[in-house]
């Protein structure tokens, strides 16, 4: 007999929720199969059954709204051992929003357990009606058609391949068919009837109680098997950057760099992280721009630093290297009166005539090569490593000849 599955925390639930008796019995059944709390791992959606989580002495993971199946699928599929036992949780609005990782679970017949307690209104949120409230329930001062069936999950776990997926009544023979739910061998789904105490019977007027109906269906199918496959480790094989480069730098640097898409904005900002990082500086690079990736703003955010960096984030940048309007209608708000501007000759800061160099970089280096060029710029400003060092990144890719000269800019002084 292993350890008992229940913590000695109150049940939170309402007087008369069936939550209580499900609980009690996923507790129940996992002790009488003998199951140790360390080799359990339930997973438990938003709402009332997201509760569960003090109740139970095995592991728990509290995931997002409807995304729990997904969730244990992954833990499933990671750990690969079916001598663990994984369970998610949902209520029945939690896994009408998740129904695709419903029958993405059963498609692939998961090792895991899914128990789906349907008392049929969204109880977190004011007893509205869900994807599983039956027609008799609705009635006929609700929204929604009567006559617009419910899903039937069960039916919808079945056709796609669970091996087990079965209805109960939480005042039935839950021990009993919660079990057999637990010794399945792939996707097994049990929903539990029992109505909201709350809203079931106070909030929603003149419903009739659903006539219920249970139901097992079974699918003679092994549960899926990942294959591992041994791989190389992404850092294998990467060249070490070498310091071969010295820097001036005092102190931490906060650098936001801002352009259109599809104007090498990334590319820029990648390469003086690099040249960075052979100055003998640590550097962070975070790239952001729309779904839409060749259009709208790419604004890039880089730290350096002599120390580590364990924060990247930026609010204030020391240093703004803006070159078009749609960059600078993105990055104006957090421009603050410290920070070093480096504008595009066509750009306008209102209030902004100190700590300013600009020139017309889209001009002299084109649309792709003026942030590289405002970046050079800069780095000869500042000195706080020598533009050789961008130089050396550049020659790291393949079209090193237009970076190069975007560098260059002889022009510019």
């Amino acid at each position: 007999m292993s350890a008992g599955l229940r913590t000695e925390t109150k049940m939170p639930y309402c007087p008369g929720c069936s939550y209580q008796t499900v609980i009690e019995t996923i507790a129940g059944s996992l002790q009488e199969t003998g199951k140790n709390p360390l080799d359990v791992i339930v997973v438990s959606d938003i709402g009332c059954c997201g509760l569960i989580d003090p109740l139970l002495t095995c592991h728990t993971i509290h995931g997002l709204h409807g995304r729990v199946t997904a969730l244990a699928m992954g833990v499933a599929m990671g750990i690969n051992n079916p001598r663990k036992k994984i369970i998610a949780i949902q209520g029945d609005g939690g896994v009408t929003i998740g129904l695709q990782h419903l029958m993405e679970a059963s498609r692939l017949n998961v090792n895991l357990s899914l128990i789906v307690h349907n008392n049929m209104v969204y109880g977190m949120t004011g007893g509205q009606i869900s994807g599983l409230s039956t027609c008799e329930f609705k009635g006929e001062k609700m929204p929604e058609e009567r006559n617009i069936p419910p899903y039937d999950i069960c039916e919808l776990a079945h056709k796609a391949g669970a091996s087990l997926s079965c209805r109960v009544a939480a005042t039935g023979s839950l021990l009993q068919k919660m079990t057999e739910v637990f010794n399945t061998r792939g996707f097994s789904l049990l929903e539990i009837w029992g109505l909201c105490p709350s809203y079931a019977y106070k909030k929603i007027k003149d419903i009739h109680t659903p006539s219920f109906t249970g139901k097992t269906l079974l699918n003679q199918r092994d549960p899926y098997h990942l294959q591992r496959k041994k791989s190389t480790s992404l850092l294998e094989g990467m060249t070490q950057i070498e310091s071969c480069f010295t820097s001036r730098l005092p102190r931490r640097i906060r650098i936001v760099i801002a352009g259109s898409a599809g104007g090498g904005v990334q590319l820029a900002a990648d390469l003086l992280a690099l040249a960075g990082i052979a100055s003998g500086l640590n550097a962070t690079k975070k790239g952001e721009y729309p779904i839409t990736v060749g259009t709208g703003f790419s604004v890039a955010e880089i730290v350096f630093s002599r120390e580590e960096i364990f924060y990247t984030g930026i609010e204030k940048p020391e240093v703004a290297i803006i070159v078009t309007q749609e960059g600078l209608t993105k990055i104006k708000n957090r421009i603050g009166e410290d920070t070093f501007l480096v504008l595009d000759e066509n750009l306008d800061f209102p209030g902004k005539n100190g700590s300013l160099l600009k020139a017309d970089f889209r001009k002299i280096s084109g649309k792709k090569g003026a942030v590289l060029s405002a970046i050079a710029l800069w780095l000869k400003y500042s000195n706080i490593f020598p533009v050789e060092a961008l130089k050396f990144a550049a020659m790291t890719k393949k079209d090193s000849g237009n970076l190069l000269q975007a560098i260059e800019m002889e022009h510019i002084t």
